[in-house]
């Protein structure tokens, strides 16, 4: 059996409840889906050496300790083609890597640096920490196929999202954003050209009482386990 070596990014807190869920998903993807994965907790102070494991998952829980690691998590996955699943501040600091390392453009997290002059990430207008909301999914994008159905319901911590202004030099430089709110305001990106590069800005971790993984994580063990294959001897 294969089993694949995960990168658990964040900052790892009992506080968190898609921290404690952890444990419960991966027994339920070993015995529900046959997935295998041999997760490491890996604190933002320490993602210099990710390109190793089979697939790297930013989890939520920031303000995370550095900004800077989180990033490089992001752009390890991004730039060595391992899939990658990016939730709540994980979405957030994704598009923070792909703005700053792709696109050249100096801007910054307003929860990580308020003062800054040009904010990529701002508070939402209204906070969906503790909400459920519905997400349209673009038909045909990867994050349709892997839930089947062009509109979800899904669970959000969260109070930060993407500046519309920079929607458009995200999906020209290659971007694309596949899940939207009832008011057009964008909460799924893939990545096109990778492997398996997805992130939502909802926190699947959430769905049910984790003893059946959302679809999307289950997909990225997948993804990962299928990038182990090759690597695990006979």
């Amino acid at each position: 059996m294969t089993t694949a070596r995960i990168a658990l990014v964040g900052d790892r807190s009992p506080s968190v409840q898609a921290h404690a869920r952890i444990p419960s998903l991966l027994e339920a993807l070993r015995e529900r889906d046959g997935l295998t994965l041999d997760a490491y907790w890996i604190s933002t102070t320490e993602t210099a050496d990710l390109e190793g494991f089979d697939g790297i998952w930013m989890l939520p829980g920031s303000p995370y300790r550095s900004e800077a690691g989180a990033v490089n998590a992001a752009r390890t996955a991004r730039e060595h083609a391992i899939p990658f699943l990016g939730t709540c501040g994980g979405f957030q600091h994704t598009l923070l890597e792909y703005a700053r390392n792709v696109l050249g453009l100096p801007v910054a997290h307003a929860e990580n640096d308020p003062d800054a002059d040009d904010f990529l990430l701002m508070p939402l207008a209204c906070s969906l920490a503790g909400h459920e909301d519905e997400v349209r999914l673009t038909p045909g994008s990867l994050a349709e196929r892997i839930i089947g159905a062009t509109r979800t319901v899904e669970k959000y911590s969260c109070n930060f999202g993407l500046n519309p202004a920079y929607l458009p030099a995200l999906r020209e430089g290659g971007l694309s954003f596949t899940g939207r709110d009832a008011a057009g305001a964008v909460r799924v990106l893939e990545l096109p050209e990778h492997p398996f590069f997805l992130a939502t800005l909802f926190q699947p971790e959430l769905a049910g009482d984790g003893s059946r993984p959302h679809p999307i994580i289950t997909a990225f063990a997948s993804a990962s386990v299928a990038l182990a294959a090759p690597r695990t001897p006979a």
